[in-house]
């Protein structure tokens, strides 16, 4: 007798995977969750699924989707509980209708989960919402679609997807602090992956300054991914060593270094690791450009120490820089406005001391790990900001909120920029059709004439430029070949047929005027000791048969001598390479 095997339906596994993929994040993972099916007739046919007051997701089981569309589902309906939106004590009375919420306030809710979910990108949304949506939180959107009614492009399908429970099963089950210690666990487990493990916040407590830190993890959105992702190191040897009153940050190696002997309450030292947070996580340290290194430190630590006041995080220890009048302003205002008394701001006193910066160049330990610093800084602030203003926690300065957007935008890649330095300088000559010369035929009508493209005959100036080539030893051949490859195309793109090269080393040696295709081809790195690129400025500003409003553009690596270019100029220069000397022009930073 055989026994044939039950057949198991496709899109109910659909559905299970989608599950398995989102409980296994670490963000996910602390929910006290489980997904059940729902009975027949219990939801209607449009919806999807629905969460209850206690947790659990049901699910319509005659839905056809696949994985990526059940895994959205899922994650919304668990954002639903991390916000609050089902804690009776986190809603107005007018918001709940018996256990449903109100339909302005279960579609501003959607939106907040929306805004919160395109920043995790979590499987593809079924019904994708407009791509501008209101910035506004749940409170404010609800009493504003309770009076003008929700727009129809933010109406919910089907019935309400999440149920609002009793006020005391609330305080059993608080979905809120779960997803708390759930964005902290998904940070850390990001920097595991991507290189040595950090410090877990729930671990062994050592100090106030421990203690501090999983406050920020468990009770301060904003902060709590960038705190489970820092690691304090108290070491008093260290902290004198390098002259560490209180505390400094490297960004670089993700640790903030405090010294165990310095007297701080729990609420002070709140207050110092947010100084120190926000230091590196808006890259503060690499900001500095050309600026004063130390007085850049001061001019941050005024507004960053102004930001914290104004949110109340912790107690501002004694003796820190604040300033009331400097409120408002950002960080480049403040640091031209104390570049005037220097002897004055020479004797003020950062976290770390006096005339000493808490930014660390470089960490007094090796950097562990291979990760990206800009993208985990950029991330941990941007999800700390969607939780921040989706709970409600709270205003926040403006002036931090517009830096946190601010690093939510990459710069152009240095090629988007030579392209539009090139569009600044050179226009394409326009071409007009005419019948005066051979005229072009279609198939479909040959007997029709068709004029053709033609550029302009009378004699004009063809547009030009000049480069300045570092030939130095010094110099990558492979970013030399990219950045040529560049020019060429650009150049050619817009019609400049040749360009006055001058290669330069020890000495400067003209090429003359090259095919901008062929420059390339004549570059011979000589590696003659230093590189001195005035010699072949001068040839280009001098020569006669150089225009004088053509643009120069230098590539070099940074290690040359102090150049005065009188003209429009640009610089190529690599990635991590400084000028020694402050650019009047654009620099373009090859990668």
């Amino acid at each position: 007798m055989s026994h044939k095997k039950a057949k198991v339906d496709p899109w109910r596994a659909e559905a299970m995977n989608g599950w398995t993929a989102v409980i296994r994040l670490p963000l996910f993972k602390v929910f006290s969750s489980s997904l059940q099916e729902a009975d027949d007739g219990e939801l209607p046919n449009d919806t999807w699924a629905i969460v209850t007051e206690d947790g659990y997701v049901r699910f319509h089981t005659k839905r056809r989707a696949p994985a990526e569309e059940w895994s959205w589902v899922f994650a919304h309906l668990l954002l639903h509980l991390g916000f609050g939106h089902a804690d009776p004590r986190a809603c107005a009375p007018k918001d709940i209708d018996g256990d449903r919420p109100h339909p302005a306030y279960h579609a501003a809710c959607c939106v907040a989960v929306e805004r919160f979910l395109r920043t995790l990108k979590i499987g593809r949304c079924p019904a994708p919402l407009p791509a501008e949506l209101p910035e506004n939180d749940e409170v404010t959107l609800s009493e504003q679609w309770r009076r003008l009614s929700v727009p129809e492009r933010f109406k919910p399908v089907g019935e309400p997807d999440f149920r609002i429970g009793s006020a005391k099963l609330a305080e059993l089950l608080d979905f809120q602090r779960s997803f708390a210690i759930g964005i902290a666990e998904a940070a850390t487990a990001a920097l595991d992956r991507a290189g040595e493990p950090r410090t877990p916040v729930e671990g062994h407590v050592k100090g106030p300054w421990d203690v501090a830190l999983r406050w920020f993890a468990s009770s301060y959105p904003l902060l709590g991914a960038l705190a489970a992702g820092m690691k304090i190191v108290s070491d008093a040897e260290l902290a004198r060593g390098w002259d560490i009153s209180i505390a400094a940050v490297s960004a670089e190696a993700g640790e903030i270094y405090v010294n165990p002997l310095a007297q701080h309450s729990e609420h002070e030292w709140r207050f110092v690791l947010a100084h120190e947070m926000l230091h590196a996580a808006l890259r503060h340290g690499e900001r500095v450009g050309l600026r004063d290194p130390y007085l850049w430190n001061v001019a941050c630590d005024y507004v960053i120490n102004g930001w914290l006041v104004e949110m109340g995080v912790g107690e501002m220890p004694e003796g820190l820089l604040f300033d009331q009048s400097l409120a408002g302003l950002s960080a480049e205002a403040v640091y031209d406005r104390i570049a005037s008394d220097l002897r004055r701001v020479r004797k003020l006193a950062t976290l770390r001391g006096r005339g000493l910066g808490d930014v660390l160049d470089r960490p007094p330990r090796r950097a562990g790990g291979h990760v990206d610093l800009d993208d985990y800084y950029r991330n941990a602030l941007c999800t700390g900001l969607a939780y921040h203003q989706s709970s409600g926690r709270g205003l926040l300065p403006a002036g931090l909120e517009q830096e946190i957007r601010a690093l939510d935008q990459p710069p152009l890649p240095w090629d988007a920029q030579l392209a539009r330095w090139f569009d600044e300088h050179f226009q394409p000559e326009e071409k007009r059709r005419s019948y005066a010369r051979a005229s072009r035929r279609q198939a479909s009508s040959p007997g029709i004439p068709r004029p053709g493209w033609m550029r302009p005959e009378e004699v004009v100036r063809r547009p030009t430029f000049g480069v300045v080539l570092d030939t130095s030893g010094s110099m990558d051949v492979r970013l030399l070949g990219k950045a040529l490859g560049a020019i060429a195309s650009y150049a050619a793109a817009r019609d400049v047929p040749r360009a006055r090269v001058v290669f330069c080393d020890a000495m400067a040696y003209d090429a003359g005027y090259l095919p901008v295709e062929e420059i390339a081809g004549k570059v011979r790195v000589r590696g003659r000791g230093g590189t001195i690129l005035q010699p072949g400025v001068h040839l280009l500003e001098r020569a006669d048969d150089f225009p004088p409003d053509g643009p120069i553009l230098l590539i070099t690596d940074g290690m040359c001598d102090v150049l005065r270019i009188r003209r429009e100029h640009a610089f190529l220069i690599p990635q991590g390479a400084w000028l020694p000397f402050r650019a009047r022009g654009p620099v373009f930073y090859l990668k």
